[in-house]
C-alpha cells in the first residue's frame, strides 16, 4: 500500500527519552537536557480528561530550557483529545504524542493505551482530530501488538491506518503487550523483543519516520538500530544511568563529553529557583541518583543525597557535599 505521510524530517527523532510515569517530570527533563542538548524529551502521560474536564493545566508546566519537548496524551475520545492537544500546543509543546502502548489495568479501564491497538480506526479518528486542532506534529507511540496479535499483519494494518490519518512519525516499543495477567513492569521485560518486526516496518513504509524503543542500554546498540530505523528512544536506561545521554550526545552529535560534576553545577540555578518557589529538594534529587552509575563512589553519592534531601532546610549545599563522595570506596 502506497500511502504518503507528512514530510517530517527524521532528525528531531534520532534520539529521544521515553515518557515514563512518575519519572519524566519537569525536574527530570531539565536534568536530562543538561546532559543532552539534542535529545527529544517527553512528558509523563497526561490524560485528555485531566486537561479538558479536570482543567488540571498545571500538568502542562515546563521550562523553556526543555525544548524540544513533547506532550504525551492518553485518551480515546477524538474531540477531547483535540482540545487537549490545543491546550498542549498553546502551552508551547513541540509535539503531541498519543499513547497507544501503556498496558496497565488503570489505563485500559479508561479505554486508552495499548488496548487501542485493537481499534486502529478509532486511533485514526483521534489522530485526525488532533492534527486538525494543532500545527505541531502529532505522533503515535505504540507496541508491535497485543495479546494474540502474533503476526506482522496486525502492526502493518495499524501502521497503514496511522498513515491514512496523517501520522508521519511512529515510535514503536518492540515488545508485544499482554493486557491481562502481567503487571506493567512485567510487560517491559517478559514479552520478547522483536526488533526485526520494527525494521521490517521501516523497510515497507520508508515514507514514515520510525523510532524504536525497548531494551536499549548502550551507545553501540543505538548505532546498530540506526542502521535500520530513523531514531532510538531510550527508556529506563536513560533514567538509571543518565550519563548515557551525555555519551550518546558525544557519539551522535560530536559534542564534548562533560564532566559529571560540571553537569551538577550547571543545575544549581534551577535548584535554587525551585527551592525559592517552594519545591522540596527531594523531588529534584531523586532524578540525579544514577549520575555516577558504575563509577567509584556512586553508592556514597546516592546515599548522601537520598538521606539528606528529606531533611528540613535541605538545599544546594547538600549537592556540593555529595560531590566528593564519588571518590569514596563504593
Amino acid at each position: 500500500m502506497n500511502i504518503t505521510a507528512p514530510a517530517e524530517s527524521a532528525e528531531p527523532w534520532r534520539l529521544s527519552v521515553a515518557p515514563m510515569m512518575d519519572w519524566t517530570d519537569r525536574h527530570c527533563r531539565y536534568f536530562h537536557r543538561l546532559l543532552s542538548p539534542h535529545a527529544r524529551l517527553y512528558t509523563e502521560m497526561v490524560t485528555s480528561a485531566a486537561l479538558v474536564r479536570g482543567r488540571q493545566l498545571r500538568l502542562l508546566e515546563h521550562s523553556q530550557q526543555e525544548h524540544p519537548v513533547a506532550l504525551q496524551l492518553g485518551g480515546s475520545e477524538p474531540a477531547e483529545l483535540a482540545e487537549a492537544a490545543r491546550l498542549g500546543a498553546r502551552a508551547g509543546y513541540d509535539e503531541i504524542n498519543l499513547n497507544v502502548g501503556c498496558p496497565s489495568d488503570r489505563v485500559q479501564s479508561g479505554r486508552f493505551g495499548a488496548c487501542l491497538m485493537r481499534e486502529p480506526a478509532l486511533v485514526g479518528d483521534c489522530v485526525k482530530a488532533m492534527r486538525d486542532a494543532v500545527s505541531v506534529p502529532v505522533t503515535v507511540k505504540c507496541r508491535i501488538g497485543v495479546d494474540d496479535q502474533d503476526d506482522y499483519a496486525g502492526l502493518q494494518h495499524f501502521t497503514e491506518t496511522m498513515l491514512e490519518a496523517g501520522v508521519g512519525v511512529l515510535v514503536v516499543h518492540a515488545r508485544k503487550a499482554w493486557l491481562k495477567g502481567l503487571s506493567p513492569k512485567e510487560n517491559r521485560e517478559i514479552p520478547p523483543l522483536d526488533y526485526g518486526r520494527v525494521y521490517r516496518l521501516k523497510r515497507e513504509f520508508p515514507q514514515l519516520v520510525v523510532a524504536i524503543n525497548g531494551g536499549v542500554t548502550t551507545v553501540e546498540e543505538v548505532w546498530a538500530h540506526l542502521e535500520h530505523v530513523d531514531g532510538v528512544m531510550l527508556g529506563r536506561a536513560a533514567y538509571h544511568d543518565p550519563y548515557l545521554l551525555a555519551r550518546l550526545e558525544s557519539a551522535l552529535y560530536g559534542e564534548p563529553l562533560p564532566a559529571r560534576e560540571d553537569v551538577l553545577r550547571r543545575l544549581r540555578p534551577y535548584v535554587e529557583a525551585e527551592l525559592a518557589r517552594g519545591t522540596a529538594l527531594k523531588h529534584i534529587i531523586r532524578h540525579l541518583l544514577g549520575l555516577y552509575q558504575g563509577e567509584p563512589g556512586a553508592r556514597g553519592f546516592r546515599r548522601l543525597l537520598s538521606e539528606g534531601a528529606h531533611r528540613p532546610g535541605a538545599g544546594w549545599p547538600l549537592l556540593e557535599r555529595a560531590l566528593p563522595a564519588r571518590y569514596a570506596v563504593a
